[in-house]
C-alpha cells in the first residue's frame, strides 16, 4: 500500500527514533509498504518517520539511479559498485571516513521541490539488520553513502536542511516556510 508523505513541519520528522524491536508483527508489512511508497514516489530512499512511524528503519535504492545514469555520472557518483536495493533496521554509522568529503545537491521526499548543496563523507560503514533480521557491517561509498547517510539522519530527527551552509538556509527560509504551511502539488500523497 502507497502511504502518505509527511511533511516538512511535523514534529516527528524531528525525533529521534525508538529501536525495531524484532517481535513487532507490524514491521515486514511496513518495509513492504515502504517499498511501494518508495517506487510510487520516484525517490532513491525512504525512512520510516516520513511515513509517520518513529522507527529507526529506512530503505535505499541506489541501484535504480544507477541503472538510469550514464557512463560518466556512474563513473562520478559511484565507486565501483552498481548501487544497492536493502533495508536498514536499527542503523547506526559506525564510522565517517572524513578523509574525501563531497558536496552534491540533496532534495527530500518530505520537502518537496527544493535542493540544496549538502557536504558529506565520501565513504561510511554502518551496521544495521536488513530485511531477514541478519546483522550486517558494511561499508558504502559515494552516492550510496550519501543517500545511507540522508536516510540514517531522518532517524535521530535531522534534515539535509540542518546540515546546509547558514547563509543559503536563510535564503530558504521563505520556501521551507510555505512548505510547513501547504502540501505542495506532487504526485505522491502527502500529509501535514
Amino acid at each position: 500500500m502507497v502511504l502518505p508523505i509527511v511533511c516538512y513541519g511535523n514534529n516527528v520528522l524531528r525525533k529521534r527514533c525508538d529501536f525495531v524491536a524484532f517481535d513487532d508483527p507490524k514491521i515486514e508489512g511496513l518495509i513492504k509498504d515502504m517499498w511501494e511508497t518508495l517506487g510510487f514516489s520516484n525517490g532513491c530512499g525512504l525512512a520510516a518517520p516520513q511515513i509517520n512511524y518513529s522507527v529507526k528503519l529506512f530503505i535505499i535504492d541506489s541501484k535504480d539511479t544507477y541503472q538510469n545514469m550514464d557512463n560518466f555520472n556512474r563513473q562520478k557518483y559511484f565507486d565501483g559498485d552498481e548501487g544497492i536495493k536493502e533495508t536498514f533496521i536499527n542503523a547506526e554509522i559506525v564510522e565517517y571516513k572524513n578523509d574525501f568529503i563531497v558536496s552534491d545537491d540533496e532534495g527530500c521526499l518530505s520537502i518537496p521541490n527544493l535542493w540544496a548543496p549538502v557536504n558529506r563523507p565520501w565513504k561510511i560503514t554502518i551496521q544495521y539488520y536488513d530485511a531477514q533480521f541478519q546483522k550486517q557491517t558494511q561499508t558504502y561509498s559515494g552516492y550510496t553513502a550519501r543517500v545511507i547517510q540522508h536516510e540514517y539522519d531522518h532517524t535521530i530527527g535531522i534534515l539535509y536542511i540542518d546540515r546546509i551552509d547558514p547563509l543559503r538556509k536563510k535564503i530558504l527560509q521563505k520556501k521551507l516556510i510555505r512548505i510547513a504551511k501547504e502540501v505542495n502539488q506532487v504526485k505522491y500523497p502527502m500529509i501535514k
